[in-house]
């Protein structure tokens, strides 16, 4: 099988939330470190087909998810060197409960984001 060579990025994008910074993309995956500050939340929101794992870098966040749209919320707190799996359909929403730095390894860029709740009066649907 041949080896799929990265390509290092390093495109920092400015967010209502924070910052994330995209440092490696290829055929199979993106790598972003996502800057959130303490009190500011990522949408409520789902992926058709991104399927994601986060790695928590440091602070304290809160993941709100629900197996898909009509499932009950739970809410999950994650302290630096916990991670979780985002699987495709899964909704979800990181909260900084304080500064968080977060390593997001994905499949490829999609732009396949379902907002379903955006406090910053991005479009919905």
């Amino acid at each position: 099988m041949p080896v799929v060579e990265p390509v290092f990025v390093g495109r920092k994008i400015v967010k209502p939330w924070g910052w994330e910074f995209v440092w490696a993309e290829s055929e199979h995956y993106v790598g972003k470190i996502l800057h959130i500050e303490a009190g500011e939340a990522l949408s409520y929101q789902l992926h058709r087909v991104k399927d994601e794992t986060i790695y928590l870098l440091a602070g304290v966040l809160d993941l709100e998810w629900a197996e898909d749209e009509h499932g009950s919320r739970q809410r999950v707190r994650l302290e630096a060197g916990q991670s979780v799996r985002i699987r495709p359909g899964m909704c979800h929403r990181l909260v900084a409960v304080e500064t968080c730095e977060v390593l997001e390894a994905s499949t490829p860029q999609l732009d396949d984001v379902v907002r379903l709740e955006d406090r910053y009066g991005r479009e919905q649907r």
